[in-house]
């Protein structure tokens, strides 16, 4: 089976979030969050919610990265840096997570507007991350984003456990010499552990990781909107019965 080229939206994806599946999902948002927001566990919550409006796993995994309890939203909140805040900073980012969804805005892939105002995507490593078309021009947006910003040190995180985090570690210190950014990069076993204890500004959209971290910033969503015009962007709580959409 051939390597995939690009990090493109799923087979069926165009299906499962046509805009006239929309409103369904955003009705399962709806009831997924009242249920979350009542402490109810997400596993058991999101299977209830699925299994009431019938949704395919894609779908499943759509609302349980979009939708997190009220309390979550607004701790998450109180600690978000605004990148314009970075200058003079140290940002620690968690490499892959905010990677792939920028690469999977680049390549037409879902990306996700959560409660919490994260972009997340739906690409899934599942173990094993393999460059595509997207990643180079990927890093590029990152980079300028992170230039732009100011921090006077960015660490990457990448995931020892993840097949080929080497390549990208050796691709990421090239791109930085070649650009003079200031980039540092550790290939360790538990990149959560790491940025959950960072004195560093996080950039990440995993959701254990900002229950954990200190402050952090909203990496990923700032590239995808400045730079990957024309993303195909889901907001499955605009207009969700008795939800606000993503904040701003």
């Amino acid at each position: 089976m051939p390597h995939r080229r690009h990090r493109s939206a799923g087979p069926a994806d165009r299906e499962l979030f046509a805009p006239d599946v929309l409103p369904r999902l955003r009705e399962a948002a709806a009831h997924l969050a009242w249920l979350r927001d009542r402490g109810y566990p997400q596993r058991s919550s999101l299977k209830l919610v699925g299994d009431r409006f019938d949704l395919r796993r894609r779908q499943r995994d759509a609302l349980g990265r979009t939708v997190c309890s009220a309390q979550a939203r607004d701790g998450r909140a109180a600690r978000a840096v605004p990148g314009e805040a970075l200058g003079g900073a140290e940002v620690g980012v968690d490499g892959f997570n905010v990677l792939t969804t920028v690469e999977s805005a680049l390549g037409g892939g879902v990306v996700l507007l959560a409660r919490d105002g994260c972009a997340r995507d739906l690409a899934g490593l599942a173990g094993t991350w393999r460059r595509v078309e997207e990643t180079v021009p990927a890093l590029e947006a990152i980079g300028a984003e992170l230039a732009a910003a100011g921090p006077d040190r960015v660490r990457w995180y990448l995931d020892a456990p993840v097949s080929n985090s080497g390549r990208l570690a050796s691709l990421l210190r090239d791109l930085a010499t070649d650009r003079g950014w200031p980039w540092e990069v550790a290939v360790v076993g538990n990149p959560d552990r790491e940025l959950a204890g960072a004195r560093a500004v996080v950039a990440s959209a995993d959701s254990a990781v900002l229950d954990a971290c200190g402050p952090w910033t909203n990496l990923a969503r700032a590239v995808v909107e400045a730079r990957a015009q024309g993303a195909w962007v889901l907001d499955l709580l605009e207009g969700a019965p008795g939800l606000e959409g993503a904040p701003g």
